[in-house]
């Protein structure tokens, strides 16, 4: 395991270097392995089902019911960045959608209104988040979350290619004043209709990528969180996590997703309570490590936040490597449908919810997924 991580970081550094030097070229899949895979990849593609229609629209302002009625300020702008797990392609709903999750999420614990602004779009790839930026700066966002990622894998993008479009249009958001928090590439290794040896080859590819993607991010100023618990071994025991094709996540693997994405969102805005045995709660388990470390560490480790530690030092940058808390789903029949009431997250002291019982007047369920 240890020797593992150590290849995935010198990985992870030798992309993150290509990308920050011009390297558009560097990719993560030898030619000749590319060949031996190709004829799978079509298969697993046929065997992928196709989900007709666009993601339910879900922008619009949330949390009426916790801001303080009198608190005249604007409301908090969360822009959503990405690819079609950031738009919410799956559900039928627009309440189920991550952004609507996390939007309430956070207006609960903000007690302040928060507008919900979604540019990402279905097929997107880092290479399309320059245009997506064009559509949330003039929002002027708070903070923004960026799903990215898988496409670029199935896709073949170069590597360095992803990673510095992914790192500018971080530095873009953060030069406005906007927190960034990157979900990384989920790992693409547990989808059910992609078999040995190319399950082998995508879990691995999914992980260098995330792990470059995390240096990339954590030097523009942003902060990640694993998302390979989106596709995770959680997720590969548990069908109703998915969606009917497969491949994207149900109404309940969004808000596992949510959920792990909301500690870091709230925690960059400075929101999240500090955690201490003397105020009878968890201590969350942390290290700092270099950020090549740090990162390879969080791309097997679901869940993990990486942010900055302080400035560079030398060639090496320090970076804070921390396992947030996470909730486990319900199983059987007392599990309850996301948008039906409040998914609360457990382990520790302050709010912590995300429900999705608040006002969108701008969301649409007219657009929903049609399967």
């Amino acid at each position: 395991m240890a020797g593992s991580q150590a290849s995935r970081a010198r990985v992870a550094r030798r992309i993150a270097a290509a990308a920050a030097y011009g390297g558009g070229g560097l990719g993560l899949l030898g030619v000749g392995l590319a060949g031996v895979l190709l004829t799978e990849s079509r298969m697993a593609v046929r065997a992928i089902g196709v989900l007709e229609g666009d993601p339910p629209r879900a922008d619009g302002v949330y949390g009426e019911g916790f801001a303080d009625p009198s608190d005249r300020r604007r409301p908090l702008v969360l822009a959503f960045l990405g690819d079609s797990t950031g738009a919410g392609l799956g559900v039928q709903r627009a309440q189920e959608t991550p952004g609507a999750l996390l939007a309430s999420g956070l207006a609960s614990v903000a007690e302040r209104r928060v507008r919900l602004v979604n540019v990402a779009k279905s097929g997107a790839r880092s290479s399309d988040l320059a245009r997506q930026l064009e559509a949330a700066l003039p929002h002027r966002p708070d903070v923004a979350v960026v799903m990215i990622g898988a496409n670029d894998v199935t896709r073949h993008a170069p590597a360095a290619r992803s990673v510095r479009e992914l790192g500018e249009a971080v530095g873009a958001l953060v030069s406005t004043g906007c927190h960034v928090v990157v979900g990384t590439c989920p790992d693409l290794g547990t989808i059910k209709p992609v078999r040995p040896p190319l399950r082998w080859v995508a879990r691995r590819l999914s992980r260098q990528l995330a792990a470059a993607q995390t240096i990339a991010v954590v030097e523009a100023g942003g902060r990640t969180v694993s998302l390979g618990s989106l596709l995770g071994p959680e997720f590969a025991t548990r069908p109703e996590l998915f969606a009917a094709d497969r491949y994207h996540p149900s109404a309940q693997g969004y808000a596992t997703a949510s959920m792990a994405l909301l500690p870091s969102l709230c925690a960059a805005l400075g929101l999240w309570p500090q955690e201490s045995p003397e105020a009878g709660g968890a201590v969350e388990p942390q290290a700092v490590l270099p950020v090549a470390v740090a990162a390879a560490a969080a791309a097997g480790r679901s869940g993990t936040e990486v942010t900055a530690a302080g400035p560079a030092n030398g060639t090496w940058r320090w970076a804070t490597l921390k396992q947030r808390f996470r909730l486990a789903l319900p199983h059987g029949e007392d599990a309850e449908p996301a948008g039906a009431g409040a998914a609360v997250l457990e382990g520790g002291g302050g709010p912590r919810a995300i429900t999705s019982a608040n006002s969108h007047p701008e969301a649409d369920d007219a657009g929903a997924t049609k399967r």
